[in-house]
């Protein structure tokens, strides 16, 4: 999707919808938790999981409908950890079959995961630009119209 991400619903109330395009009306409003890493994952994915769903919960961006992006971050995070283990091991330059000099495999793959997770990072608003860009779950009981105007007075 090329251009503008959309604004979340409850930042257009706050600010009047500058737009004055028609509001969604019925948005899924989520409820920020913290969820259990799950099974599948691999034991270093795993580890990444308890480090960055807790900053996520604590930021309140994490619902239960966010698990699989995270286990997909914690996952290219791992894979990440392992490719760049062999290149520090080999280098970035082996050698081919051939003799000749050619770019180790590990790169590549390195590489892959870094744009996997640069995406998702993006995604949950764990880089500084993007993080301008993210809403908080907040309380899914509560009305963002009631919550702007209690944050007036």
């Amino acid at each position: 999707m090329q251009g503008r991400k959309p604004s979340p619903t409850v930042l257009k109330l706050i600010t009047g919808n500058p737009g004055k395009r028609a509001l969604p009306a019925n948005e899924p409003q989520l409820k920020a938790i913290r969820p259990k890493a799950p099974r599948h994952l691999s034991q270093s994915a795993k580890k990444q999981w308890q480090v960055v769903a807790r900053q996520l919960a604590d930021a309140k961006v994490l619902t239960a409908l966010d698990t699989h992006a995270l286990a997909l971050y914690c996952e290219a995070y791992e894979r990440y950890q392992q490719a760049n283990e062999q290149i520090r091991k080999f280098g970035v330059v082996v050698k081919a079959p051939s003799g000749f000099p050619v770019q180790s495999p590990f790169l590549a793959i390195a590489n892959k995961a870094l744009e996997q997770m640069t995406k998702l990072m993006t995604e949950f608003g764990m880089t500084p630009s993007s993080r301008t860009r993210v809403s908080t779950a907040g309380n899914a009981d509560e009305d963002p119209m009631e919550a702007f105007l209690r944050s007036r007075t």
